[in-house]
């Protein structure tokens, strides 16, 4: 392998090697990129951009792959749904009553499988888990009044309610008592016997008849959260003010998925939508980026402490004689920190530090001078990393913006102006979304290569490589579907070349699309392909010296030969 002007171009004579990211091959003299292939798209040559994209069609890939996703977006009539679902499943397997069912699916997270396997394979230890009783504790006749276990009054029977332990309290402190586990929390969901002795569960029949409407409406949404917060397979969208759930098919990989609300984020981590980068990384980035370090690093490479006093002093004129704030006053040279009163003409001036730059000529640099070098270059590179990560963010909600006026107002206005329905403007929508999901996964590719190792030189290289031409690609699509899109939103009739353009924007958000989409796969694998090639390289590079040497050692000894074969006949001739 070898890097030319920034263009990485591989050596290789095998053919797994040859396909490279592009689809087009590596060679000894093609660099990995040609403009030659989008010229091949009806495109003028000379707002072709100067690399090649994968030629993978969408219409190429099977339908699975195409419309297949691993997700499903669930509101909240679907919830309830499924969640009933579940309750008669469990209900009629076990023989068991839709409120003791509904009991043992939160008990379990609601999984019915797991119900079921519990159940079946120790039913009296998930009665007793579960709080399940075949028969009441505590019996009274129907013709006594009855004492209640909290307000010790007595009731006929008609005012007295008990959990199926037997249990007696009178309704008013059941009604106190539920409202009160209500108005703590979901925990009123497993809620128990009042009697502390007693591990009977209260299910919803008691709650419906004795609760008020307001907390009865409240323990049946806690009831529906339990179903999404439990539930290892489903989550609720961080989008705001949404109250969709999404359920995820665990085990099939990408973890992005978009809601109904058009918030993407991931399922793993419930973090913004962060393709190529995994979810630690993420987790890394945030936390440096609300980190307190940044200002630690920041003051420690842009400011001196005062020598007197040791407060952090930023330099904010242009003279080296410093000043510190009352109640210090200490003077002293920016420069070498020495006293001001000991420069002078043998110092070199006010202005300059002839000891300091001594000091830095014969290469004497104290602790604290190396710390704040190290320093200010650990701060540049987040810095630039951090901007860059900052802007494409930036530009990204500037697209969503741009792409809900597109909806709104521009494609009806268009419509009119270029006598064409509505329908057959989808493609400037299709180039919209896709500029805002590339702004997406251009802007985690600098927290991805911030954390690249920096001894990988070779990989940096070429990821480096390959950022920049998605970032002239994505910078021609915008451009194209915001600068170029005004004229025939300014025309007053229908423009000539109207289809040409929409030839062009097809074009290139398809040729972005594919190439946005084999980067992803690309930094997802590690950059997995320069290390095979650069290890097939080495393995060239060992067997190339190895045949070498084998060459040289075998001229040797034939060398060897002809002399001795030349000193014998010298022998001879003289004999």
């Amino acid at each position: 392998m070898r890097i030319l002007e920034n263009v990485i171009v591989v050596d290789s004579d095998d053919d797994d090697d040859d396909d490279s990211f592009y689809g087009g091959g590596y060679s000894d003299t093609t660099p990995v990129s040609s403009p030659n292939s989008y010229e091949d798209s009806g495109f003028n040559s000379d707002s072709a951009p100067d690399y090649e994209f994968t030629n993978n069609d969408s219409d190429d890939l099977p339908d699975s792959r195409r419309s297949q996703k691993n997700y499903t977006i669930l509101k909240d009539d679907d919830v309830r749904r499924r969640q009933e679902d579940d309750i008669t499943n469990v209900s009629t397997v076990l023989s068991v009553s839709g409120e003791t069912a509904s009991l043992l699916l939160r008990r379990y997270r609601w999984s019915v499988n797991t119900v079921h396997e519990e159940w079946f394979s120790d039913e009296k230890r998930v009665r007793e888990a579960v709080g399940l009783l075949e028969e009441p504790i505590v019996q009274f006749s129907a013709d006594e009044e009855v004492t209640c276990g909290i307000c010790f009054d007595s009731y006929p029977l008609g005012e007295i309610r008990a959990a199926a332990c037997g249990h007696p309290f009178c309704n008013a402190c059941w009604g106190g008592y539920i409202t009160t586990a209500i108005n703590d929390g979901p925990g009123c969901l497993m809620l128990r016997c009042p009697d502390p002795s007693c591990n009977a569960a209260v299910g919803e029949t008691m709650v419906d008849d004795l609760a008020g409407p307001e907390f009865k409406e409240k323990y049946h949404r806690y009831l529906v959260r339990s179903y999404i917060e439990e539930n290892r397979k489903i989550k609720w969208c961080p989008g705001p003010e949404c109250e969709c759930a999404v359920e995820f098919v665990v085990g099939s990989g990408n973890y992005d998925v978009t809601c109904n609300c058009s918030h993407g984020f991931c399922w793993n981590c419930t973090e913004d939508a962060h393709r190529p980068v995994n979810c630690d990384t993420v987790a890394q980035w945030i936390l440096k980026n609300n980190a307190e370090s940044e200002n630690t690093n920041w003051i420690l490479a842009y400011t001196k402490p005062c020598p007197k006093c040791k407060r952090p002093i930023e330099k904010n004129h242009g003279c080296m004689h410093m000043t510190c704030r009352s109640p210090c006053n200490f003077e002293f040279c920016w420069l070498c920190l020495g006293s001001w009163r000991e420069h002078g003409r043998g110092t070199g001036g006010g202005y300059a530090c002839n000891g300091f730059q001594m000091t830095n000529k014969v290469g004497v640099v104290d602790e604290a001078e190396k710390r704040r070098q190290m320093a200010r270059k650990c701060l540049e590179r987040y810095t630039h990393y951090y901007e860059r990560w900052a802007a494409n963010q930036k530009s990204r909600q500037k697209a969503l913006t741009d792409l809900h006026q597109m909806q709104t107002v521009h494609l009806v206005k268009l419509s009119e102006i270029q006598c064409q329905p509505e329908t057959q403007l989808k493609f400037i929508t299709d180039a919209w979304l896709q500029i805002v999901e590339c702004r997406r996964v251009l802007k985690w590719t600098y927290a991805y290569g911030y954390y690249l190792p920096e001894n990988e030189d070779t990989k940096r290289r070429f990821f480096e490589y390959l950022q920049g031409q998605a970032e002239v690609g994505l910078e021609r699509l915008h451009q194209c579907a915001e600068k170029e899109l005004e004229t025939y939103l300014k025309a007053d009739k229908p423009s000539d070349d109207f289809n040409d353009f929409r030839t062009k924007l097809t074009g290139l958000t398809a040729v972005t699309k594919n190439y946005f989409e084999n980067l992803v796969r690309a930094l997802e694998n590690g950059l997995a392909d320069v290390d095979s090639v650069g290890t097939s390289s080495k393995k060239r590079s060992k067997s190339a010296a190895g045949s070498s040497n084998q060459k040289g050692k075998q001229k040797s000894k034939e060398g060897s030969k002809r002399d001795r074969s030349v000193k014998q006949k010298v022998q001879n001739s003289g004999t």
